[in-house]
């Protein structure tokens, strides 16, 4: 059975490397037979601020509900982002604010500090490209950006295992360093990892 892989990019520009390497993951996995769903959150059409919270639901938008079936349907969820400010890009945490809500993608308990993962049975991939090595990263920031969206999201929804890779510094990389990451990634697609 082919498995079901969605590809979230983060990254509004659509030249981005970060947009390349997406496509090279898509590329990669399609080489493997897998079904490939993309989602390029610069593109959708939608109000990232979340303006009341939990307290009222905002109606979701076509792109989101288009989005949130695609998330509903992966087996594999491949998140592709870069770090700005130590953080995720402002539209894709927008994105998460608004889509990763409860009912949809956790439910709390009534009278309870406990909630039920409505997104079990999903692993992950995050793919974040730096603009520092990933060490000096980790030491000197605490890799906020990854534990917010590994921990605070997506396996706070169920999604399990979640893994990381980091490219960077991307900067100052040569053209045969980004050739090399994107081979990396794509490599990752063929491997449905």
């Amino acid at each position: 059975m082919n498995k079901r892989i969605a590809i979230i990019n983060g990254h509004p520009d659509p030249e981005s490397f970060n947009a390349g390497l997406a496509d090279a993951y898509a590329v990669g996995a399609t080489r493997a037979g897998a079904s490939v769903r993309a989602i390029n959150i610069g593109e959708l059409a939608f109000d990232p601020n979340l303006r009341y919270g939990y307290r009222k639901r905002m109606e979701l938008e076509p792109d989101l509900v288009a989005a949130l079936d695609t998330i509903r349907w992966a087996e594999h969820l491949v998140w592709v982002h870069p770090v700005w400010w130590s953080g995720l890009p402002a539209q894709m945490k927008g994105f998460i604010d608004r889509l990763f809500l409860p009912g949809l993608t956790f439910q709390y308990r009534t009278n309870s500090v406990w909630w039920d993962k409505l997104l079990t049975g999903r692993s992950a991939r995050i793919i974040t490209t730096l603009d520092q090595p990933f060490w000096y990263y980790k030491l000197a920031f605490g890799n906020p950006s990854v534990k917010q969206l590994k921990r605070g999201v997506l396996q706070f929804c169920g999604v399990n295992p979640v893994r990381v890779s980091y490219f960077g510094p991307v900067r100052n990389a040569t053209e045969g360093q980004l050739i090399s990451w994107l081979s990396q990634v794509e490599q990752l697609g063929y491997q449905y990892r």
